[in-house]
């Protein structure tokens, strides 16, 4: 059976993200003193006791606000929904608020066991103000310091109790791929160029705030979603500004997450807004991704909008200014009509099995020996031997007579690729020195 899902609700800066932070037992969410730092859901794997289950870290819930809090607080109800357990968190330090009310309402109406958490009780001292929550309705409050550890023990005991019974027998249950053996694929771009509108597209949810604010994705958010290809896990992270223009707070560790997403993925899509070509800061991200060594696809959203000469443009332009990227396929899509999406799981599955793929030492030296006898090398330059030492980017040990210049294992990269189709993955080629 699936794992247990425990929603983290409450109004905004009622200290959501530090509690799931303390559960989780490390920094996930994005915690800063401001209202409306957590913007999506979040859901992170948690155990207490040898019971395993998730946690959904929400954003304020918010009743009477429009445009993007409206959106958030939607996320939030639908966390409710899907809950197994809901905490209501409660800034004991200032007691019950109107939206406070609110926010119980909607648990009570939603029928949903739930647990009030009356967090920043610091000291014993402060247990008096945490007891005023219990005019909620829903039950006795549990005092904690979500900050401090204090009182989470007795919290997961309670929300344990809650949880549904787990399976007597787990080895009746069909065996998944743990989260590691999943591929992850990390969506990245600049701000609002519609990363977590394709985003939702590919995961067939609304998971990821979407609204045209830049910036609105703060967290890496990511889910595994079942694919002609097998399982991908699929990572939306924040838009990434330059660093001159990112202050210190939500923001910079918001880009510290993303850039980690890119290093840890197995393949990137590169969002970038067709409207307005390729920037440099579209530039700087391709170099990111491409000294991380992780295939590409670079993803040209919002082509329905262009003209002929327009889209005639972007193509040259996306041609000069990432030439680096080499082979790295480049799709026009619509991520708000979902035009051209389902092109991008295909193009990633070819491009992640290509990165974790060995090939037989015997043919890749064919292909080289093959490779040196259709066009020599400079006097004097033999390659002697190939292998490959590595997968995850493929990467290759050429053994030569003596330095090969770099035109030449240019040449011989693209032998290799285009024998081994190794499409849009990037390749290594190291050379070491050998007399013979």
């Amino acid at each position: 059976m699936p794992e247990p899902l425990v929603a983290v609700v409450g109004r905004p800066n009622v200290g959501k993200s530090t509690l799931v932070n303390r559960i989780v037992g490390r920094r996930e969410a994005i915690v800063e003193e401001q209202p409306g730092v957590t913007r999506d859901r979040k859901i992170l794997e948690a155990d207490w006791n040898g019971r395993d289950f998730l946690v959904v870290d929400t954003g304020g819930w918010m009743a009477t606000q429009d445009g993007i809090d409206a959106q958030v607080s939607r996320q939030a109800e639908r966390a409710i929904k899907e809950a197994d357990v809901v905490l209501l968190v409660v800034d004991a330090t200032v007691g019950v608020t109107e939206e406070d009310d609110r926010v119980a309402g909607l648990l009570r109406r939603a029928g949903k066991p739930v647990v009030v958490v009356a967090n920043k009780v610091d000291d014993s001292g402060r247990e008096a103000e945490a007891w005023s929550l219990a005019r909620l309705g829903l039950g006795d409050p549990y005092p904690v310091s979500a900050l401090h550890g204090r009182g989470t023990g007795d919290l997961l005991d309670a929300v344990v109790e809650r949880l549904p019974e787990a399976a007597d027998d787990k080895e009746e249950e069909a065996p998944t791929s743990t989260e590691t053996d999943v591929p992850a694929v990390a969506i990245v771009g600049r701000p609002n160029v519609g990363k977590s509108t394709l985003f939702n597209r590919l995961i067939g949810d609304e998971r990821s705030v979407v609204h045209d604010i830049p910036g609105t994705t703060r967290d890496s958010i990511d889910t595994v979603v079942e694919t002609d290809e097998g399982p991908i896990r699929f990572v939306d992270t924040a838009g990434m500004r330059r660093k001159s223009k990112i202050e210190e707070g939500p923001e910079y560790y918001s880009l510290v997450r993303a850039l980690q997403s890119i290093d840890r993925a197995d393949a990137a899509l590169l969002v970038i807004d067709a409207t307005e070509g390729v920037t440099h800061q579209d530039q700087r991200l391709a170099e990111r991704i491409d000294a991380a060594g992780s295939p590409v696809v670079i993803v040209l959203n919002k082509w329905e909008t262009l003209d002929a000469e327009r889209r005639a443009d972007v193509t040259v332009d996306v041609g000069r200014r990432l030439e680096f990227l080499g082979y790295a396929p480049v799709l026009k899509i619509s991520a708000l009509s979902g035009k051209g999406v389902h092109r991008l799981v295909p193009a990633l599955g070819q491009a992640i099995e290509a990165y974790h793929r060995r090939v037989p030492t015997g043919e890749l030296n064919q292909v080289v020996q093959a490779a040196q006898a259709a066009h020599p090398a400079p006097a004097g330059v033999r390659v002697l031997y190939a292998t490959q030492g590595a997968a995850d980017p493929p990467t290759f040990t050429l053994f030569a007579s003596r330095t090969v210049p770099p035109t030449y294992l240019r040449y011989l990269e693209r032998k290799i690729r285009e024998h081994f189709a190794f499409g849009p993955t990037p390749l290594k080629l190291r050379v070491r020195r050998r007399a013979g």
